[in-house]
């Protein structure tokens, strides 16, 4: 990536007088968050429907992480993400995670096309599923690598150049809708969004599990989804003008959060265009992975999606 291309991406991040590097976020990985979270809430009870813990999310992990390691997985490898039943996605992604490696989003883009875009891809194959595969993996994981803010976390091709997304990206956007939506600690949460998309990561994985909610299907007080719910996503934003003040605008290339409402999220901002937007802040992406598009859509200062 040329020196001017990475400069007119880190001024699309800015956003006032505050720099991406300015972090404002309390964790400094993902990692880091579900240990946080253990720590501090180690017996508060965090998915009703299987009843597990925070630390009995940390222990699933940590054997999931030593389970990928055992079949060579390494630090920085792009892994693809399958679909797997109920709760065992979101315990591999946080696997995935723990281990430094980052999570490959494939929306059906099939495996020889995804190594024909990005290097050091990785698939998985389960004998059966994630919980049999790990049960005999110790609960104990020594990370050979502590991945970064900075590191890339996500790599989705729900848009086909395919979005590079940071463990920051992550985390800042989360708290940008937390702040927003004002979502407390025990609030009994439910959403039900495709697994591999950073709607499913952002709403279903990350939020719930950042702000110490409840994972309760059965009898939620608050939800997120397509429809119907207390807040809904929709992806038109061209029609920004018309969103009610519970409608989250989705925008991927602001790794998924752009506002509530016709609000912009903390730390991010927009501006309406006659065919398109122009976005700023610290969700915007590390960028696409094809740098000739780049080059099309980051500006001197702002990132420009057009509709």
């Amino acid at each position: 990536m040329k020196n001017s291309l990475i400069s007119r991406i880190y001024n699309a991040q800015c956003i006032g007088n505050v720099e991406p590097i300015e972090y404002m976020t309390p964790y400094p990985s993902m990692r880091s968050l579900m240990k946080g979270q253990t720590i501090k809430f180690s017996n508060q009870v965090i998915n009703e429907r299987f009843n597990i813990t925070n630390f009995g999310f940390y222990s699933l992990v940590q054997q999931t992480s030593n389970w990928l390691e055992s079949i060579g997985i390494k630090p920085r490898q792009r892994v693809i993400l399958p679909e797997l039943v109920d709760y065992q996605s979101e315990i591999l992604l946080f696997g995935i995670w723990n281990l430094g490696a980052s999570a490959v989003f494939s929306h059906d883009l099939h495996i020889d096309k995804i190594k024909e875009s990005c290097t050091n891809v990785r698939t998985l194959t389960l004998k059966a599923d994630l919980f049999k595969e790990i049960e005999s993996f110790s609960e104990n994981f020594e990370p050979k690598y502590k991945p970064l803010l900075s590191d890339e976390a996500v790599l989705t091709f729900e848009k086909k150049p395919g979005i590079r997304l940071s463990h920051y990206n992550l985390l800042v956007n989360v708290n940008g809708v937390q702040k927003a939506i004002k979502l407390k600690s025990r609030t009994r949460f439910h959403s039900d969004l495709k697994v591999g998309s950073t709607c499913w990561v952002i709403f279903q994985v990350i939020l719930p599990f950042y702000c110490g909610c409840i994972k309760d299907k059965n009898k939620p007080d608050f939800t997120i989804g397509l429809s119907g719910s207390e807040y809904n996503i929709r992806h038109d934003l061209k029609n920004i003008e018309k969103f009610s003040d519970n409608d989250i605008g989705i925008c991927h290339e602001n790794t998924a959060a752009l506002c509530i409402g016709k609000t912009p999220i903390h730390l991010s901002d927009y501006k309406i265009m006659k065919k398109g937007i122009k976005i700023k802040g610290h969700s915007v992406m590390m960028g696409y992975l094809e740098d000739k598009v780049n080059e099309k859509i980051f500006n001197k200062d702002d990132l420009t999606i057009l509709f």
